[in-house]
């Protein structure tokens, strides 16, 4: 452990953990500085299960989950968080094999605000790996649910680190698939255009009021048992980071990546590139909220300085 996160996480590639009773789990070998231990990917139910989150493109990985079912087994629905490659682009081989359909919010692009719209209508893209060819077979909007033999799914919208987020909740399990919304090991990547924020923010709150008492899975990491302090400590980090924004402008106007090397001073430089995506992500809340303004057109490269 290290504070509030989790880092002891140590799945085995490819081996079934039994996480609850109806509950299943499989962790993907795509590890790395962004995905932690690798993509998670839940298996719910017995007989007619649900999946969550197939995971990337990668035979082996598919492989255990269609030998992880018992026989006569089937996978009826598949689910998808968001549609970042490591949890989505393992989709067309696993409905080739299953037949299954697959929900989600919409395609990459949904619920993406004018703001974001038009930042990415100037070509600024977040590059973190956004499946630009997802299509979803139904669409679930916040509060649709889904039902099968020992499940029942409340989809909860939660936009911020993608505009396309979903967290699920798990009614008989009494258990959130969180995504990359809320994890254990790490506060969340917020990359415009695709990530926004103020709607994680506002995300955040949402999904605080349906994790009492449940356990939250992620994408990536171990199970959080305790979510709510961990909410709060992700509200917490955000709202420091905005008022060391806010004091650092007091001292000069300067763009995002300046902002980083104040801010981020004891982070890898490897880190910063990702350090100032989310600092470019609280310049533009700030912005929107009348606390911020800047000079020429919106980027990172764009001189910020305190609205006075």
């Amino acid at each position: 452990m290290t504070g509030i996160f989790n880092l002891d996480h140590r799945p085995v590639h490819g081996s079934v953990e039994h996480l609850q009773p109806g509950l299943r789990c499989l962790t993907a070998s795509n590890a790395s500085p962004m995905t932690f231990t690798g993509t998670r990917t839940y298996l719910v139910g017995e007989g007619e299960v649900a999946l969550v989150d197939p995971g990337p493109d990668d035979p082996a990985h598919l492989a255990a989950i269609l030998a992880a079912l018992a026989p006569g087994e089937q996978i009826t629905h598949i689910l998808l968080t968001h549609s970042h490659v490591d949890h989505s682009a393992g989709v067309r081989a696993l409905q080739a094999a299953t037949g299954a359909p697959v929900y989600a919010f919409g395609r990459s692009t949904a619920g993406r605000s004018p703001r974001m719209e038009a930042l990415a209508a100037q070509g600024l893209g977040g590059g973190e790996g956004i499946d630009h060819t997802f299509e979803p077979d139904r669409i679930l909007v916040d509060g649709a649910r889904l039902h099968g033999p020992g499940w029942t799914f409340e989809a909860l919208q939660t936009p911020g680190h993608i505009s396309n987020h979903l967290c699920f909740l798990w009614l008989e399990g009494q258990a959130i698939f969180s995504g990359d919304h809320v994890m254990g090991w790490a506060t969340t990547l917020v990359s415009p255009p695709d990530g926004d924020l103020g709607a994680f923010m506002v995300s955040l709150t949402h999904l605080r009021s349906k994790a009492e008492g449940c356990i939250l899975y992620p994408g990536h990491g171990a199970p959080v048992y305790e979510p709510l302090p961990l909410i709060d400590h992700i509200i917490a980090h955000r709202r420091m980071r905005e008022t060391q924004i806010l004091e650092a402008l007091q001292s000069r106007d300067t763009a995002a990546a300046g902002l980083t090397q104040v801010l981020y001073k004891e982070t890898p430089t490897a880190l910063h590139a990702a350090a100032e995506r989310n600092v470019f992500a609280h310049l533009i809340d700030l912005s929107e909220r009348g606390l911020v303004r800047f000079e020429g057109a919106l980027s990172p490269s764009a001189t910020f300085k305190l609205a006075r």
